[in-house]
This record gives C-alpha cells, sequence and structure tokens, in this order.
C-alpha cells in the first residue's frame, strides 16, 4: 500500500461493493487520508469514516482512480476525469461490462487501465476477483494485486474476453450457491424435515464445506471422493444430482457470460 499512501487513491463511486473494498484495504494499511471519494450521494457509512476525504478536490497526479459507479453513468462521470489521462495514474474499474477500450477512448491510449470483477464475499475477505490490464496496466498490476487479494484470491487473466467467464462464474457465483442452499433447504422440509432446521443444517453444510475446499492444497474432487462411499447415501446422492447439476452449471455459466458480452456492446 506504500505507493497508494504516497500518491493517493481515489474512488468515483461507493456503493456496496466499493464500501466492501475500501473497508478491506483500510484494515489492510491504506491510510484513510491518501483516499478521496467521490460520490454525489454519500452512505451513512461513508459520512462517519474519519479522514477520508469524501468529495474533496481530486488530488493533481494520484497513484490510482478506481471506477465503481454503474456503466450507465460513465459517460457522465469520466469526462472530468480525464485530464488525469496518459500519465502515471492508473485507471481502475468494476464498472460490469465496461470495456478497456471505453477508459482509453476517455483518458488516452497511454493510459495504464485494468479491469477487475470481484464478487460479493470481498464484503468479508473471501473475494474472488479476475482482472486483465492493458499493456501500459503491465508495470502497474502488483498495485491491483496487492489491492484485491486484500480482499481475499486475485487471479490476471491473459484476454480481457476472459472476463465475462469470469463474471458468469466467479462474479454471478455466490447467487448460484445461495440457491443452491435454497433447493437443499427447500427439498428437505417437502421431505418432512422442519423449515428451520432445514435451513440451519443446510446452511452450515454449504458453509462447512466451502471452509474445506479453501484449505491449502484441498481439491473439490479428492474431497467428494473421500466423503462418497461405494453404496452409500452419498453416492445414491449424486448418482441423482451430478449429471442434470453438469449440464445445467454449463449452461448457467453460458447464460451469465452471454448477459455480460450484451452489457458490454
Amino acid at each position: 500500500m506504500d505507493r497508494l499512501n504516497a500518491g493517493g487513491l481515489v474512488m468515483v463511486g461507493c456503493g456496496f461493493m466499493g464500501q466492501a473494498l475500501l473497508e478491506g484495504w483500510l484494515a489492510n494499511g491504506l491510510r484513510p487520508e491518501a483516499v478521496t471519494v467521490q460520490d454525489p450521494t454519500p452512505s451513512d457509512w461513508l459520512r462517519t469514516q474519519t479522514g477520508l476525504r469524501v468529495n474533496a478536490p481530486v488530488p493533481a497526479t494520484p497513484a490510482a482512480i478506481l471506477i465503481a459507479t454503474k456503466p450507465q453513468v460513465l459517460d457522465q462521470v469520466l469526462p472530468p476525469l480525464s485530464p488525469l489521462g496518459n500519465g502515471e495514474t492508473l485507471v481502475m474499474s468494476i464498472a460490469a461490462g465496461a470495456p478497456v477500450s471505453l477508459f482509453e477512448r476517455h483518458f488516452g491510449a497511454e493510459t495504464p487501465v485494468i479491469r477487475a470483477m470481484p464478487n460479493l464475499p470481498a464484503s468479508i475477505g473471501f473475494g474472488a476477483t479476475g482482472i486483465y490490464g492493458n499493456t501500459a496496466a503491465e508495470p502497474h498490476l502488483p498495485i491491483a494485486e496487492t489491492l484485491f487479494r486484500a480482499v481475499g484470491t486475485c487471479v490476471a487473466v491473459p484476454d480481457e474476453d476472459m472476463l465475462h467467464l469470469v463474471t458468469g462464474l466467479s462474479g454471478s457465483g455466490p447467487a448460484y450457491v445461495f440457491a443452491m442452499v435454497e433447493a437443499m433447504a427447500q427439498a428437505a422440509s417437502d421431505l418432512g424435515l422442519p423449515e428451520e432446521l432445514a435451513v440451519a443444517l443446510a446452511h452450515q453444510t454449504v458453509a462447512g464445506a466451502g471452509a474445506m475446499v479453501a484449505q491449502p492444497e484441498s481439491q473439490a474432487e479428492a474431497l467428494r471422493h473421500a466423503v462418497t462411499s461405494k453404496g452409500g447415501t452419498t453416492a445414491a446422492g449424486l448418482a441423482a444430482l451430478v449429471p442434470e447439476l453438469n449440464l445445467l452449471m454449463g449452461e448457467t455459466i453460458q447464460a451469465a457470460s452471454k448477459r455480460s458480452v450484451e452489457l458490454s456492446q
């Protein structure tokens, strides 16, 4: 965080995801005094943070800018920031579907630009973020990686189009898991388990399995084999689940990725 603390970070927009990221960064060494937040309707949380420069003038040459607004307002938000382009200021964006070329058009072709696709668990430090940068951004990748690893896992993809798949997998993925928890609890409840017990057991089952697969060197396939005895109850359940699940998950990720492509056009 040294470079950001020295040069400053400008955050444009600070909604739910922006706040989640900012909380994680502040907890990992980013000084509040180094952060300028531009938001026309700052949240109560933002207003109560000591030291943050909320709606203060943007520094002349900040180390980085994070665009955290909705993509629909980018054409209004970006022009006033264009003088910061074609220099050493890194432009990062979490605006869904907004391509690198859009930011190059506003800031200049020599501007280092990095797109990032974080997900909801970043709000509790367990995020999964995919990033892609243009050629000018290569020297700046460590800054982006430091920031997004402060709130979970960060991976760089070699092609910008792969961010659509990242969106379909990890960006939208938490909602798939939440839907699965709901389905597990509903199925058990429909079969006779009291609803409150079904919900509690489904929640803890998925939380526990997630914690196990998150352990170093863990592999989902190996864990699945370990818990599946030949001819046992788990094997019977998986025989009913897996064929449909593989097909359905492929369709699910494809649909979300396709929508990401549509939003970028």
